[in-house]
């Protein structure tokens, strides 16, 4: 009997696990072939080469700190080509997995419905398309921060593991915000000492990206014209703040997979709709009042700031072209991360309600549930093996290795940086199978760059931030091609890389050609020095150090934990379900040796709550009074 008791756990635990590993494989497909996938933003390369563009340095706004200097540490030790499947298995595994934890308390059908809703919607297969695979990362660690976060709450011990997430949901701007709001509003009390460390574990993991922005302030606000181009939008028929509902709205239509603009789209928003309305009552009843209140408020930042980008474009435009900063904001589909937990969370609690309506015979439910398990896959088809083939595993043709060994750190002509014409942001390469995708040349050779940040959406083109790529555009309308390159060498451009096959005006330069073919390379001679600015060095070392502190605090937790006196810990069922905390009660209880369950822990205002334990009784470690 224990055997099959044991047996029957190990199946509730691994089951979820199991379902989400293969939604990942069934969503990946291609892309986990040989090669790198590159789709828009994402853009991976064999060897990342760690430069100060990536440290935050660079004269342009730091869209990709820390995420940047973060693979390229790791490829050292991983080839780039590992790393990226890898990181894209982990971001989409690590979000199913999180939705199972959160709700770790519920039937088994109810953990696998949370992990198919989780894993398989619209913001995930939208966001895998588009390339925001850091996005996706922080996405995936939401779950795992509630339940963390919780604990810290409850217990006043700063888990290890948040050492971890907080860096990790935090590679970049947008995902670290959202991961930031996350700790505060679940782990925060009104005790000051403990909300100053919660705080500062948060502005910690975030300190890259937020100190480089502060250095570049002066650049730091967007075109008020991006408001309406960015802004929450229709998925078809489906107005933008219905789809928002099921975490859809994206404004690139380009990435929304067809189900959803269809009746798909409908059947989809109401079919999750009536589930999380089926598991509301039930949720708010069960679940703790503090941690209710904190889903909720997340849901509404995420949905009210979505929505806004979509109902007042011109007030968010205004917004983002006066106050530095608040561009981070302006893809309004972006910020509905924060309403993915509390979705996931009712729609798992209205499973069991909706198998009771549909089976009202208990062995019925055998048939019924794996129904609801699999449709989220049945109403979003198109993200089935790779979103239908639009994800797919490619080479790097010979022309850009070519190009790395005459620009690499040996080559004779080492002064400088480079600038990759057409000076445009975007390719759509033959050997890419046509998918557009970020310049790939900047990151792929190894040296600090001048990269195009204008983005043309809608046919509107919509003005970059870096005023350094303004000087350099002034430099290529200079008439003749002896005259672009003293101007550019002026700007301290070494290396001109002008991709022949891509489409756009690539005005010539004279100067020493290195290489010739689908990529050619033109050395200027006497670039100017770059400006060194130490104040920056020192702030970007500081917010480095902040960063890498995180993760330092989880290993000295772990060695003092280790070393320290072990008090022996069991978590227990309490009444109601609560878990229990403390010494195995094998002898008689004092004060200095209870258990205490969750019900028991501070409730968020500084006092102790007594549900969950009887006035004059014990916990018994099989869970009885």
């Amino acid at each position: 009997m224990a055997r099959h008791v044991r047996r029957g756990a190990l199946v509730r635990d691994v089951l979820p696990h199991a379902w989400s590993v293969v939604l990942a494989l069934l969503m990946l497909g291609p892309a986990l072939g040989r090669g790198f996938v590159l789709t828009y933003d994402m853009v991976w390369v064999p060897d990342l080469v760690l430069r100060a563009d990536f440290l935050g340095l660079a004269s342009g706004l730091p869209r990709a700190v820390p995420s940047d200097a973060v693979v390229a540490v790791l490829d050292e030790a991983v080839p780039g080509e590992l790393l990226q499947k890898l990181v894209l298995l982990a971001a989409l595994v690590g979000a199913g997995t999180g939705a199972a934890h959160l709700l770790a308390g519920l039937p088994l059908s109810g953990r696998l419905v949370a992990v198919s809703v989780y894993q398989w919607n619209p913001l995930v297969v939208e966001r895998l398309l588009i390339g925001h695979w850091p996005v996706l990362l922080g996405y995936a660690a939401l779950p795992w921060i509630v339940v963390a976060a919780r604990t810290w709450r409850r217990t006043g011990r700063l888990p290890v593991v948040l050492c971890v997430l907080l860096p990790v949901a935090s590679l970049s701007a947008s995902a670290g915000v959202a991961a930031g709001v996350v700790l505060v509003l679940v782990a925060a009390t009104r005790r000051p000492g403990h909300l100053v460390r919660v705080v500062a574990l948060a502005a910690a993991a975030n300190a890259p990206w937020f100190v480089a922005g502060l250095l570049h302030a002066a650049n730091a606000t967007t075109a008020g014209s991006g408001a309406e181009a960015f802004a929450l939008a229709d998925e078809g028929s489906v107005p933008a703040p219905v789809a928002a509902l099921t975490l859809g709205g994206i404004w690139n239509s380009e990435v929304v997979p067809d189900a959803r603009a269809g009746l798909l789209g409908w059947v989809a928003t109401v079919a999750l709709l009536v589930l999380a309305a089926a598991g509301a009552r039930r949720w708010w009843r069960t679940s703790e009042r503090r941690d209710a209140v904190a889903l909720v408020v997340m849901w509404g930042l995420g949905f009210v700031l979505a929505v806004s980008t979509w109902a007042a474009p011109d007030a968010a435009g205004w917004l983002f072209s006066t106050v530095p900063g608040a561009g981070l904001f302006r893809d309004g589909a972006r910020v509905l991360v924060l309403c993915a937990p509390l979705l996931v969370v009712l729609v798992a609690h209205g499973t069991e309600p909706a198998l009771r309506v549909l089976a009202p015979e208990p062995g019925s439910r055998v048939v019924f549930a794996p129904v609801l398990v699999v449709l989220p896959v049945v109403l979003l088809p198109g993200a089935l093996l790779g979103a239908g083939g639009r994800l797919g595993a490619v080479s790097f043709p010979e022309s850009y290795e070519a190009a790395r060994a005459v620009t690499g750190p040996g080559a004779a002509d080492g002064a400088g940086d480079l600038v990759s014409l057409p000076l445009s942001s975007y390719r759509q390469p033959s050997w890419n199978e046509d998918r557009k995708v970020l310049d790939p040349v900047w990151r792929y050779l190894p040296r600090n760059y001048v990269a195009s940040d204008e983005l043309v959406v809608g046919g509107t083109t919509l003005p970059g931030e870096d005023p350094r790529v303004a000087d350099v555009r002034r430099a290529l309308a200079q008439e003749t091609p002896e005259e672009r390159a003293t101007a550019l060498a002026g700007e301290g451009i070494g290396v001109v890389v002008t991709d022949t096959t891509a489409v756009g005006d690539a005005p010539e330069v004279a100067g020493r050609v290195l290489l010739d073919g689908d990529l050619r390379v033109v050395a200027l001679d006497e670039p100017a020095d770059p400006v060194r600015r130490t104040t920056w060095d020192v702030g970007m070392g500081a917010a480095w150090a902040a960063f890498l502190g995180c993760l330092a605090t989880g290993l000295v937790l772990v060695a003092a934990r280790r070393r320290g006196p072990r008090t022996p810990t069991v978590e227990n069922p309490g009444r109601d379900g609560a878990r229990c905390y403390g010494e195995p009660p094998t002898r008689r209880a004092s004060r200095g040796n209870q258990q205490h369950c969750d019900s028991d822990r501070d409730d968020g205002r500084g006092r102790r709550r007594g549900r969950g334990r009887d006035r004059g009784t014990r916990q018994q470690p099989d869970g009885r009074a």
